[in-house]
């Protein structure tokens, strides 16, 4: 089998895997870890009765909350990667207020359409979704202050350009706050492989290094990585920030919408 035959099984994989997710948002579960009961809705300290629809809480497949992790401020512009059925684009919403803005980005349309019942449910009208790739972000240079996302990194075959379009898509000064499963430096991808499927966050996760090397490559700087729960024997999820210098100038992206890689 080549690599492009396995590529499209990975991503035809993906694509059944969060489809079905969508499909059935009244079951809870997570994506990242068999206990329900430390990851998805679990993860969110501030979810109280009214705070999101129970369809976008149902729908949770994340490891983390990026929302508090990035510690928004009102008025911001925030950027969720892998966005499903919502429940950071509405919390990210609350917390930036009336005069911030949130994208919200997914590739699926069963997702999206999630996202828009839950969004309108909840009454956020500072809310914008985008139909789209993580490797190719439909959005303009030096659009968004915060870039928020969790536990969907690990899924993307083509890390280099999901980094790329990330430091495109921040203005100087932007940052990250990101939840994902991270493998300790420890672990050969096949080790990683063995301990879980792609889908489940687990085959596709970069180690500690590997992380902190694709966000220096791109120019983000300060890059932590702090582990939080463990997902799988040496993977974890963890908290993942790095930041957009100020100074820092935009080149053009080859995956930038338009671009040629993708």
């Amino acid at each position: 089998m080549s690599d492009t035959t396995t590529a499209g099984s990975l991503q035809e994989e993906v694509r059944e895997y969060y489809r079905a997710k969508a499909a059935e948002a009244e079951t809870s579960g997570a994506c990242c870890s068999p206990d329900p009961q430390t990851f998805g809705p679990a993860a969110y300290d501030e979810i109280g009765p009214g705070t999101a629809p129970d369809a976008a809480l149902l729908a949770s497949l994340g490891c983390g909350n990026p929302s508090a992790v990035a510690e928004l401020r009102e008025g911001e512009t925030v950027l969720d990667l892998g966005s499903g059925g919502g429940l950071d684009v509405i919390l990210s919403a609350r917390r930036v207020g009336p005069d911030g803005r949130v994208f919200g980005l997914d590739f699926l349309e069963e997702m999206l359409a999630l996202a828009a019942r839950n969004v309108a449910d909840a009454e956020i009208d500072n809310v914008v979704l985008l139909k789209g790739t993580i490797e190719s972000i439909p959005l303009p240079a030096d659009t968004v202050d915060v870039i928020i996302s969790n536990c969907v990194i690990n899924l993307s075959l083509n890390k280099p350009a999901v980094f790329a379009e990330m430091a495109r898509v921040l203005t100087p000064g932007g940052r990250l706050g990101i939840s994902d499963v991270v493998a300790e430096d420890r672990l050969s991808p096949e080790e990683r492989a063995e301990r879980g499927g792609h889908s489940q966050c687990i085959a596709g996760a970069l180690s500690v290094a590997e992380y902190k090397e694709l966000l220096d490559a791109v120019g983000l700087k300060d890059a932590e990585v702090v582990f939080t729960q463990e997902a799988a024997d040496g993977l974890h999820a963890a908290i993942i920030r790095a930041h957009k210098p100020v100074d820092s100038l935009t080149a053009p992206s080859e995956c930038a919408p338009g671009g040629t890689c993708c």
